[in-house]
């Protein structure tokens, strides 16, 4: 099969699925989430106009997290940044590092899988668990939703009972992912 430049179609499709883990995977690297933005943004319009090729899905992937990477790192290593940013030569040595990026980029992953499956929960639900995540507990959720610690435990097994289909084929995944955090 021989590669082929993005359609306009494929083109916006990659761009809703991808933006917005490429934003938080940037800022993973320059921590500054409007230039984290723009950088994804410059590699999104560069593919577009020096029409990339790809031969499959993955290849798009892997090529948009590897631009997003070294358009980060340049960024970081620019004249502009190096006057007004804190990071030294071994922090982004460290940065460049192939485990640094491939542990970023599972964790960008799996967060959307994570999100898309909490999404199809009912609304209190969803809430109760995406705060959970953020690491609140039971309590600190029941003060600030103004609700029982009660219906934040039977919430918290509802939710729990419903992700646990949606999420069974990524359950060794995202275990990785909760091992590397730790």
């Amino acid at each position: 099969m021989e590669a082929q430049p993005l359609t306009l179609k494929e083109y916006k499709g990659f761009f809703n699925t991808l933006y917005p883990s490429l934003c938080l995977f940037s800022n993973k690297y320059v921590e500054d989430l409007e230039i984290s933005k723009d950088i994804v943004q410059e590699v999104f319009i560069k593919v577009w106009e020096d029409k990339v090729a790809f031969h499959d899905n993955a290849a798009i992937k892997s090529y948009f997290y590897t631009s997003v990477k070294n358009r980060s790192l340049d960024y970081l290593k620019s004249k502009p940044y190096q006057t007004i940013g804190s990071i030294g030569k071994t922090d982004i040595a460290e940065l460049e590092t192939d485990p640094f990026f491939l542990r970023e980029v599972v964790i960008s992953e799996t967060s959307i899988i994570i999100e898309k499956a909490v999404n199809t929960l009912p609304a209190k639900c969803a809430q109760i668990i995406k705060l959970s995540i953020k690491g609140l507990s039971n309590a600190e959720i029941s003060e600030e939703l103004g609700i029982s610690l009660n219906t934040i435990k039977t919430q918290k097994k509802i939710a729990y009972k419903r992700l646990k289909p949606l999420l069974k084929d990524s359950f060794f995944i995202i275990a990785f992912v909760f091992e590397i955090q730790n």
